[in-house]
């Protein structure tokens, strides 16, 4: 496995220069507010400390335009350009985590006499297809039939991981999904809702259709078209009993109708999806779900996993938490990097002091960070645009330079910024990691001035408007501005 110190040592040295240079340079305000942006703060009568603006030629100390760059800003999102970035200079590029299938009893004629144990490795991107594909793998290794029960191992996350709240009380929103060392599937579920024949009622359907999970369906079918807020559906959910409710009125003007919600617990899901899919491969299973860490269990080295199975590389991970803003999988980096630091069970906390000593060995001043989480789904976290301009300077000159920024959304092409930009000065030209809460908007990224120069920009609002479309605006008004640069 690469470590920090052997993938960047021969640009250590110059880049904490850049970056110190960079740090002290932004203290204070440098240029003007570009017109096209000074319209969006006057427009929407921003007050003067609600919006913090960085634009830095790569390698160069001094900015072009810096407003606000030492003010502490709720970031939003944009912190993940933070905790990718530590991700891949201190695990490196082709890291993989591992989750290990353990067969607790002989397997005699096609059948494990006894429990199969799944011990999580934190893989943050263990979905249906992987999980399927894992299973295949316990077949072929002669695996038909299993007479014991189901023990989930989740072990390598301390307890209080599972102790978070969901922001702004959004309780079954994937993106408020807790990490958990085995996580299947995000511990989300696709329903699907279809007008019923008869004109009254409202057939709801279930991807994937979890066997451990109840639908109570109250929905009535109502004349009109397809509108309303979530066209009429409530959803709520009784984690003690497996079940969710479904009510309201569905017009019947919508053909077909998706709803994506976080249900069950994490153990329960896993263990829904492993019955659904184990049953589906031919396999036989009626035992029980069971949560025990293997060393408890057994001596580990006595068992060796029956199937190991590896996911996707960290450089393809990134660009699943950049594109998509993805914070489950931000928050298992996060504790991936607390595992790193200081072993297991880790925690948060744990994670955020190995991000804060990635930042002490590059030379980087964390010292106005607050870091909650790592994904930037949190009302508490702090940084400033000069550390986010830092991270971004460093970003562009690492030795994996190519797979950070292409981990970032492309204006007007993919992921969160697919639909800004689309044409005109910019388009196709910058890579942004965008944010959003409640009051909060921000950009973080590279634009490739039609000059040739490379630009980092920043750009982070924390305003009552700011998520309604002002943010936005203000975003995009300065990536356009930059490009003509």
């Amino acid at each position: 496995m690469p470590t920090l110190k052997r993938t960047v040592k021969h640009t250590l040295t110059i880049l904490t220069s850049l970056v110190l240079l960079a740090q002290t340079a932004t203290a204070d305000d440098i240029g003007d507010v570009p017109p096209t942006v000074r319209l969006v703060t006057n427009g929407h009568d921003f007050p003067d400390d609600a919006y913090a603006l960085l634009v830095q030629e790569v390698g160069n100390s001094t900015p072009l335009l810096a407003v606000n760059s030492a003010l502490p800003m709720n970031p939003a999102s944009t912190i993940k350009t933070l905790t990718t970035l530590a991700g891949l200079e201190v695990l490196g590029a082709d890291y993989t985590w591992e989750t290990g299938i353990h067969a607790l009893g002989p397997v005699i004629n096609g059948t494990l006499q006894g429990d199969l144990l799944i011990r999580g490795g934190a893989d943050p991107f263990l979905v249906e297809e992987h999980v399927r594909s894992m299973l295949k793998v316990l077949r072929r290794r002669g695996v038909q039939r299993i007479t014991g029960d189901l023990i989930v191992d989740n072990s390598l996350f301390d307890t209080s991981v599972r102790a978070g709240s969901p922001v702004d009380n959004q309780s079954g929103r994937a993106y408020n999904v807790l990490p958990e060392a085995l996580l299947f599937n995000f511990q989300v579920v696709n329903f699907f809702f279809y007008p019923h024949d008869n004109g009254r009622d409202v057939i709801i359907r279930s991807d994937p259709a979890l066997p451990n999970l109840t639908i109570n369906n109250r929905l009535q079918l109502r004349e009109g078209p397809c509108t309303g807020f979530q066209r009429g559906i409530s959803f709520s959910e009784e984690v003690a009993s497996n079940t969710v409710t479904f009510s309201g009125q569905h017009p019947s003007g919508c053909g077909e109708y998706s709803m994506t919600r976080a249900v069950l617990d994490a153990a329960q899901y896993n263990f829904g999806l492993f019955q659904l899919l184990w049953r589906e491969l031919g396999g036989e299973f009626d035992g029980e779900l069971r949560e025990a860490s293997l060393s408890a269990i057994t001596d580990n080295e006595a068992v060796p996993p029956l199937v190991t199975w590896q996911s996707p590389p960290l450089a393809d991970i990134i660009k699943s938490i950049n594109k998509y803003s993805n914070n489950m999988m931000t928050r298992q980096l996060l504790l991936t990097l607390g595992l790193q630091h200081g072993g297991a069970p880790t925690s948060i906390d744990t994670g955020v002091d190995a991000v804060r000593s990635y930042l002490s060995d590059v030379g980087i001043d964390h010292s106005e960070l607050v870091m909650a989480n790592g994904s930037g789904l949190s009302r508490d976290t702090r940084l400033t645009a000069a550390l986010l301009g830092a991270i971004l300077q460093r970003g562009f000159l690492i030795p994996t330079m190519p797979e950070y920024v292409a981990s970032l959304p492309l204006a007007g092409l993919d992921g969160t910024m697919q639909e800004r930009l689309i044409s005109g000065d910019g388009h196709a030209s910058s890579h942004v990691k965008t944010g959003s809460l409640n009051d909060v908007a921000g950009i973080a990224g590279y634009v490739h001035a039609q000059s040739g120069k490379h630009y980092v920009v920043v750009a982070l609002v924390n305003h009552a408007q700011a998520h309604t479309g002002p943010g936005q605006e203000l975003g995009d008004a300065l990536l356009r501005w930059v490009w003509r640069q």
